[in-house]
């Protein structure tokens, strides 16, 4: 069985990977959460951030507003059978 060649992003990213994710300048994005601008933690020294929050960070910044609760499509009502 030959290894998959496909990596998943990775949920936990350095400040390269996520500012590559977010299509920013690597100095930009340590300003940023070094003054709390955007979601991120220091791991030791270094700063990491994880990419389900900055996704809902940037959805919370764009006005996207994530329903609820998953809404049910309409259900059609069944057809006769023809004779």
């Amino acid at each position: 069985m030959a290894p998959m060649t496909q990596t998943a992003p990775r949920e936990v990213m350095d400040i390269r990977q996520a500012s590559e994710y977010l299509g920013i300048s690597g100095d930009t994005l340590y300003r940023y959460a070094s003054e709390g601008f955007i979601p991120a933690f220091k791991l030791g020294n270094r700063w990491r951030f994880k990419k389900s929050l900055l996704d809902s960070w940037m959805d919370e910044k764009s006005g996207v507003v994530a329903p609820a609760a998953p809404v049910a499509p309409k259900q059609k009502k069944p057809v006769a059978r023809s004779r």
